[in-house]
């Protein structure tokens, strides 16, 4: 009898499509991977914003990994609410965002929380709020170091703006924050060059504030791709997220990188329009847009070429389009699983190829309570 692959499930007439599948065994492989690769976890970070579960931080938990990092007050709650004990809101908060993480801080006062700050404006204005409750407020200086995306260069203004915050009695400062999401080299030694050249400011930067007698007490680098360099690092904390649940960009992009798809779309034919060509239930809500076509990579071995996208329906070609009939079911892995996951309310935990609980997403809002 031929073994059923990995991702089949045998109990899927009893699953709506389209839906999203997780593989709990998968995730623990890769945590475990991610706790190799980092040498432990007192240098891991992880980031949420890609799973956005409870379940898979349990599971991060139970690995002894304490420590996250998140993009927003509902993911930041969510830690918190699971038990994490030091939580990195690596969005530096503006507007009513800012009275979110005071309340964070008072609704959760077990959980040390932090954000990342790059100007004088934002630094004046949560120091305020801190001033005003009488408490300190943690807060990473956030470094622009080739991504030209957030933070500040790494020049006279990232001192000038650490000695205001050093000078400030209401802020503890944690350190530098630096993400480098730019660097997307699939050559691991070219990516290392690479990240080791952009991050040499970071250390110059380290090395200006220690001279003038500030403390730099901790950096948090990088994201998936870079994490295994800066994991040699001492004394840097690293933030893979897409590790997790991982999709097939990155795993075409990084071959260095064995970490498993552990999140399957499963996906329906829903109309066969004229030979050669078949219609699944996959449109623009049920998986990640906003790269161009393919969208995703089946798992079976097909011939597909996806050729069109709307709402509701991807429409693929095939030579085989007599060998599927209506109602069968497809799996497929994202291209890129963050934004897909966030599609969905609730996953299905697949365990032994069958369906064993929902999981929510439960950070997929803006808002939980808070």
């Amino acid at each position: 009898m031929k073994k059923a692959a990995w991702y089949a499930i045998n109990d899927s007439e009893t699953i709506i499509s389209p839906s999203l599948l997780v593989y709990p065994d998968r995730i623990k492989a890769n945590i475990k991977l991610m706790l190799e690769i980092a040498g432990g976890a007192t240098s891991l970070r992880p980031h949420i914003k890609t799973h956005k579960m409870a379940e898979v931080i349990a599971m991060q938990l139970e690995h002894g990994i304490d420590k996250f990092k998140c993009a927003t007050i509902a993911e930041a709650e969510l830690l918190a609410a699971s038990g994490a004990k030091d939580v990195l809101l690596a969005m530096q908060p503006t507007g009513p965002n800012i009275f979110r993480f005071f309340y964070l801080m008072a609704a959760y006062p077990e959980t040390h929380f932090s954000t990342i700050v790059d100007n004088s404006k934002l630094i004046n204005e949560i120091t305020t709020i801190a001033a005003e409750s009488k408490q300190a407020v943690s807060l990473w200086l956030d470094i622009n170091n080739g991504m030209h995306r957030t933070g500040v260069l790494p020049n006279d203004k990232a001192v000038a703006l650490y000695q205001e915050m050093a000078a400030n009695v209401n802020i503890i400062i944690e350190g530098l924050h630096v993400y480098d999401g730019h660097i997307r080299n699939s050559d691991i030694a070219t990516r290392t060059h690479v990240c080791n050249n952009a991050f040499e400011t970071v250390t110059h930067l380290k090395k200006q504030l220690e001279g003038i007698g500030l403390e730099v007490k901790n950096i948090v680098a990088g994201g998936t791709p870079s994490f295994p360099i800066h994991s040699k690092r001492k004394h840097v904390q690293v933030s893979p997220g897409t590790s997790l649940l991982w999709d097939y960009r990155y795993s075409s992009l990084f071959p260095d990188l064995k970490f498993l798809p552990a999140a399957v779309l499963m996906t329906r034919v829903i109309s066969k329009p004229k030979k050669g060509y078949l219609c699944l239930d996959l449109g623009h809500k049920s998986v990640a847009p906003e790269m161009p076509l393919p969208r995703v990579q089946f798992l079976e071995d097909t011939d597909f070429e996806q050729i069109g996208q709307s709402e509701e329906h991807l429409v693929v070609t095939t030579k085989n389009s007599d060998d599927y009939s209506v109602g069968d079911v497809l799996y497929a892995v994202p291209y890129h699983i963050c934004p897909t996951v966030a599609k969905y309310h609730e996953v299905t935990a697949i365990t032994e190829h069958k369906s064993t609980e929902v999981w929510t997403v439960a950070a997929r809002n803006n808002k939980i309570t808070i």
